[in-house]
């Protein structure tokens, strides 16, 4: 008998190429439309095809979004599959999959002929949509649901498609039932979440908060895992507006997306370590010329090339220092799908508003993980810009009380816009007063109080005032440590969660000052984010929970460093 109640763990895994995200596209859509708390995240190779990727899809009774190391039901398409993920698989994982491609000896797999039921439909392409089937089955999903689906997805494709998708879908099901029957699965998951819900991944969120900002330029280099925000900008190009620009390289993306802003535009740029190191001289371009930009960089582990498919937490350093000179940044770091929609229109915003650069840090595991969110969380934001009408006696640098001098764009007013990368006066023009230079200096450093005022609030558990121990989170990391201490039902533990990490805010200050014990995770090597509390806020970190391997941290990895804490 094996029974899950509550919680499942169901992963899938092959080799690229086998049509592993088809099937979890498939899935998850179903079974968001069935009413479960869905969360799916992918670990694979940086290869078109072969290797052995995996797919993690939970279901559980309440929204999770963490990772588990915990296999409930394995479906395995090849003989990589179980070697692969070994070491998370216990005496109590159902395997499920082709006998005689999973296991070249001896192996306990429940068989299931995908390529016989493939080939009855006439083509192999079929498998993956059998596979949801059994899938289904075994959760008794209501099949009806899922045929619904399949005459949607597959319509423009014609009436035969959807005819033998939906035979394969049958086989599956009825597959799928007979294994529960006969090998005593129970699975006993209450299915209350909202249909109606978005079903989004990272990359759509980070991209709905960007639209929803008002961008209508994004110029960017193509680099893993930040690309996701360049492809989806760009299926939605005519629908917002928005000019879409492959540029040649990473520099050429970052002084188009300046020029774009000089011009009235709202410009992005999206990347990754490597692509944004080659950016750095932009940055302090528009540190000079205060001309906004947002840079997106989905975070991988590094250096150089590094593990390109997998994620980290290290770019934070790069970021808080890129660019040569002082001028004041923002740097952002979404940790759930409803928060990298609200932390984009927050970093367009402070781009605009103070003319600075601000940075938006994701990872692989945020941009590639898969979960509902409801429609009400992504509430409208204001897209307006701060540009002034200029006239003749206009003077772009004009000195300020608050440093932020008026922005005109060219042709808004008969006043000249003049910019210049070398050190200027108030009207731009190029000078080596070492007066002008002082004043023009410290007029753009005066910004960062304002954008640090600005900044916003850590989130902060319900206990923080009486719990002992305070773990400190930031970007991705908020779901797993959420589901750890929920688990752990601790009032010694509380969170604090940081979706802004530079400027930080005053109150975060305030909520780590009466702890005496400040713990930090974080997927780096160093301790990157706990050596800016420690230098910003004037703490002592006592430990730092550390991973550095390319995976997310588990839910189980924590359990374990926790209970020793």
């Amino acid at each position: 008998m094996h029974r899950f109640t509550g919680d499942i763990s169901i992963v899938l895994g092959g080799a690229a190429g086998q049509g592993i995200q088809t099937v979890e596209t498939l899935l998850v859509q179903v079974l968001k439309r069935e009413g479960y708390f869905v969360f799916a995240s992918k670990e694979y190779m940086s290869r078109i095809r072969g290797g052995s990727n995996s797919t993690e899809i939970r279901l559980t009774s309440t929204k999770r979004r963490a990772y588990v190391d915990r296999i409930d039901l394995l479906f395995a398409l090849d003989k990589n599959v179980v070697p692969h993920l070994e070491h998370r698989i216990s005496r109590k994982t159902v395997i499920i999959g082709e006998k005689e491609k999973v296991c070249e000896t001896e192996c306990r797999v429940i068989d299931v002929p995908f390529t016989h039921f493939a080939s009855e439909l006439g083509h192999p392409i079929y498998t993956s949509t059998v596979a949801v089937g059994v899938v289904l089955g075994l959760l008794k999903a209501e099949e009806s649901v899922f045929h619904d689906f399949l005459r949607t997805h597959f319509a423009r494709k014609g009436e035969e498609v959807v005819a033998k998708n939906i035979e394969a879908a049958k086989k599956g099901y009825t597959h799928g039932s007979h294994i529960s029957f006969l090998e005593g699965i129970e699975i006993s998951i209450p299915r209350t979440a909202d249909p109606g819900e978005l079903l989004l991944d990272g990359a759509e969120s980070v991209g709905l908060g960007t639209i929803a900002a008002g961008c209508n330029y994004i110029s960017s280099y193509p680099m893993s895992p930040g690309t996701g925000l360049l492809t989806f900008l760009a299926a939605h190009k005519k629908d917002f507006g928005i000019v879409v620009d492959q540029a040649e390289d990473e520099i050429a993306a970052i002084n188009q997306g300046l020029g774009a802003w000089y011009a009235g535009a709202r410009a992005v740029v999206t990347t990754s370590g490597g692509g944004f190191a080659l950016m750095c001289e932009g940055v302090s371009l528009s540190g000079m010329i205060e001309t906004p930009i947002v840079v997106h960089i989905g975070m991988r582990p590094g250096p150089a090339t590094g593990l390109p498919t997998r994620t980290e937490q290290a770019d934070l350093n790069l970021a808080l220092y890129a660019g040569h000179g002082e001028f004041p940044r923002a740097i952002f770091a979404p940790g759930t799908a409803e928060e990298a929609y609200h932390v984009m229109t927050q970093a367009f915003f402070i781009a605009d508003k103070y003319q600075i650069p601000a940075f938006v840090l994701t990872d692989q595991f945020l941009l590639d993980s898969v979960t509902t969110v409801r429609s009400r969380d992504l509430q409208a934001a204001s897209d307006a810009m701060h540009i002034v009408e200029t006239d003749s006696a206009y003077e772009r640098y004009a000195v300020t009380p608050d440093g932020v001098s008026p922005r005109g764009v060219p042709g808004f007013g008969p006043g000249l816009v003049g910019v210049d990368s070398d050190e200027h006066d108030a009207a731009g023009h190029i000078t080596e007063s070492h007066l002008i230079r002082i004043e023009q200096h410290s007029k753009r450093l005066r910004k960062l109080r304002a954008v640090a005022e600005a900044a916003l609030v850590p989130t902060a558990s319900s206990n923080l005032k009486k719990a002992k121990t305070v773990i400190v989170t930031w970007g991705s990391n908020r779901g797993v440590v959420e589901e750890t201490l929920a688990i752990l039902g601790d009032a010694y533990f509380a969170q604090v969660h940081f979706t802004q990490v530079y400027p930080l805010s005053a109150e975060g200050k305030k909520m780590l000052a009466k702890t005496k014990t400040v713990v930090v995770v974080e997927n780096n090597a160093v301790g990157q984010f706990a050596d800016l509390l420690e230098r910003e806020y004037g703490i002592k970190v006592s430990d730092r929970i550390l991973q550095s391997d390319g995976n997310p941290f588990s839910v189980e990895t924590l359990i374990k460093r926790f209970s020793k804490l």
